[in-house]
């Protein structure tokens, strides 16, 4: 198996990182070409519009609507904002995912937080029954989703963090910033 990490803009280092202490073949992906051979793709973490603008810059677009139409893609805090189809502003996004996302949600850096999840299809796919310990770090919240996309979390107050669409994957926090791989095994499952 061979996972690729959108390596554009943000914490994409970290994925790599996660995935190796996992066993798996990682490779950073920054032009077309190299999303030849992959079998599934993260999108990290960093600032949306700014991995949207070079996307295109890259002519990463089209070939990564077309990677998603039959491969797994994963987008963590931004690369979830990349992945959906309406964040009420315009800026370039794969629309791949039938959320509706809003940036910023929880406030700016200081407002960044931790909080414990529970997420019965993260405990049931790794055989595991603990909460998961999420970061949050200038996060969105899914505000809705639509069609046959699925809610996976939410925080107490009902704002969704985590969502699913067959082989896509969103989450408004940042697995890759902890020592739990439970959400990259998870991910991996998908790709399978």
């Amino acid at each position: 198996m061979k996972i690729g990490v959108l390596a554009l803009q943000g914490d994409f280092a970290e994925h790599v990182a996660a995935l190796k202490k996992l066993n798996v073949e990682a490779s950073e992906v920054r032009l077309p070409e190299h999303l030849k051979g992959l079998d599934g793709l993260i999108i990290p973490g960093g600032e949306s519009t700014t991995i949207g603008k070079l996307a295109v810059a890259y002519h990463l677009m089209d070939s990564l609507k077309v990677f998603g139409q039959r491969r797994a893609i994963w987008g963590t805090c931004a690369g979830a904002i990349f992945l959906s189809k309406d964040v009420s502003r315009d800026q370039p996004l794969l629309g791949l995912m039938d959320i509706k996302v809003q940036r910023n949600a929880f406030g700016r850096q200081i407002d960044s937080f931790e909080t414990d999840l529970d997420i019965p299809e993260l405990k049931q796919a790794t055989g595991t029954t603990d909460d998961y310990h999420a970061v949050f770090i200038r996060a969105p919240i899914i505000e809705s989703v639509s069609g046959d996309a699925k809610i996976l979390a939410s925080i107490p107050d009902g704002r969704i963090v985590a969502a699913q669409q067959g082989h896509l994957l969103a989450t408004s926090f940042h697995p890759e910033l902890t020592d739990d791989l439970r959400f990259h095994k998870y991910f991996l499952t998908m790709v399978d």
